[in-house]
Formats: structure tokens, C-alpha cells, sequence
């Protein structure tokens, strides 16, 4: 009987060590084949609605290639001005928009977006965070930490914060079994940590695994940019459609917007 279990444990180990060569080598692959921003996103920072009176709302978008709007090739593609366009529209008030967000960001990254944001003493922040600390294996208790100081530094500020959670990666079509499982794995794990963090801390979280994850299963083929990484300009618009509604929730509710929608 020792001797079966003993054969059998060291079964499991090999098959062990033989899945986590596999999901180390497809890391390493993928790693190499995740497209380098050959170009900046578009420059979408600026004044949106300046035609509203009143004094304009500042609102600031801060985290990576996502919130950045890399892929888009204009800037009203990008998810900041598609937002800052509808946050005008609802609260009848321009928006001037500041983007510390950069490609590559990580969660380790946002004390520096922060600072940066601060700056423009933001009426309101929206943070898209996390992708790369899944793919890049960063630990995900640091990275939603580092989510949720960023979150608290921008409150006690004033500034309304609300945060898109990480969307789960299985949606990516380069991924394969087993880095696949793995990354849908740490994808909801970090998504949970985030809520948490970003709760406790002040902000409000958007579930965008929930709300946009199903659109990208759907029709990958749109919703994905030619580097099948990144979204397309159809992607983006169906983020800030899936972002809005809680957004606008969250500020009205805050104060920030009117209760009754009064754009036609």
C-alpha cells in the first residue's frame, strides 16, 4: 500500500511539474508575441462640451493600455473621451479631461498616475487597472493594495473615484489550455481583491468581467483590434457603453450629476 501511494504521489508530482513547464513556456511565448505599442494612443485629453456653461467638471482616467485607449486611432475612440463626452451630456457641464493613464501600466504604477492626476485637482477619476499584473504574474494582493491607496489618495482629495475591475483574460484569443485557465484563475481573483480593496477604500466598482466579458466572447472578431490583444474602436465603445450606467449611478448618487437625466 506505501508503495502504491508513494507511486501514485510521485505520478501527481510529475504531472505537477509537467503542467507548470507548459503554462511557464506559454507565459514566455506570450510574453514575446504581446504586441510592443509600435505608436502612442491618440492625445484624448482636453475640453469636451464647451458649449454647456458652467464650470467644467475635471475628470481625470488613470491605468494602462485599456484606459489609455491604445488601438483606438482617434480620440473620440478612446474610452476616456467616449465617457467625458456622456458624463458632459448628463451633467450639462464641460469636461476637462486629464489621462495619466499609460501602456504597460501596472497596479504598482498608479502612485505615480496619482500624483500626476492630483495636479489637476480632479472632480472625478475613473481607474482601468490589472491586465498586466495577471499576465506579468505581479502578486495580487500587492496589486489590488496598490489599487486601493491609489483609491483613498484620490478621496481624501475630494475626488470621486470609480474603478473598471480586471475583466477576466480567458476572452483573449491568443491564450490557450492551460495559461488560459490559469489567467481566467488569477483574473477573478484579482477582479475579487479590487472590489474589496476599492469598497474599502471610498470608490465604486465596475464589474467588467460581468458587464463587457460576454460581449468580447460573443464577437471577438469586432471587438478585438488587429493584435487580438488590445480592443478595437467597436471594443471601446462597448466598454464605456457596459462603464456608463454605473458611472452615472455612482455620481448621481454622490451628487455630482443631476438625479433626473435632463440630456436629450
Amino acid at each position: 500500500m506505501t508503495g502504491l501511494l508513494g507511486a501514485v504521489l510521485g505520478a501527481v508530482a510529475a504531472v505537477a511539474a509537467g503542467t507548470i513547464a507548459i503554462i511557464a513556456g506559454q507565459a514566455r511565448r506570450m510574453q514575446r508575441i504581446i504586441p510592443v505599442a509600435m505608436q502612442p494612443p491618440p492625445r484624448a485629453e482636453g475640453v469636451i462640451g464647451p458649449r454647456f456653461p458652467g464650470p467644467p467638471l475635471t475628470m481625470t482616467i488613470l491605468g494602462d493600455s485599456f484606459a489609455a485607449g491604445y488601438g483606438a486611432s482617434k480620440p473620440r475612440e478612446t474610452l476616456g473621451v467616449l465617457l467625458g463626452t456622456a458624463l458632459a451630456r448628463r451633467a450639462r457641464r464641460p469636461v476637462r479631461l486629464h489621462r495619466p493613464a499609460f501602456v504597460g501600466a501596472m497596479s504598482s504604477d498608479l502612485p505615480h498616475q496619482v500624483y500626476a492626476a492630483l495636479s489637476q485637482a480632479p472632480d472625478v477619476a475613473i481607474i482601468f487597472i490589472g491586465g498586466n499584473d495577471v499576465t506579468r504574474f505581479a502578486p495580487l494582493r500587492t496589486a489590488a493594495q496598490h489599487l486601493g491607496d491609489a483609491v483613498a489618495q484620490l478621496r481624501v482629495a475630494g475626488c470621486h473615484v470609480i474603478v473598471g475591475t480586471c475583466p477576466n483574460l480567458k476572452v483573449l484569443p491568443p491564450l490557450r489550455p492551460p495559461l488560459r485557465w490559469l489567467a481566467a484563475q488569477r483574473s477573478q481573483r484579482l477582479a475579487a481583491a479590487q472590489t474589496a480593496a476599492v469598497e474599502a477604500a471610498g470608490g465604486h466598482p465596475i464589474p467588467l468581467a460581468e458587464l463587457l466579458n460576454p460581449y468580447f466572447e460573443a464577437d471577438p472578431v469586432r471587438m478585438f483590434g488587429a493584435d487580438r490583444f488590445h480592443p478595437s474602436p467597436e471594443g471601446y465603445a462597448r466598454a464605456a457603453a457596459v462603464s456608463l450606467p454605473p458611472l452615472l449611478a455612482a455620481l448621481r448618487a454622490e451628487g455630482v450629476i443631476p438625479q433626473t437625466r435632463s440630456a436629450r
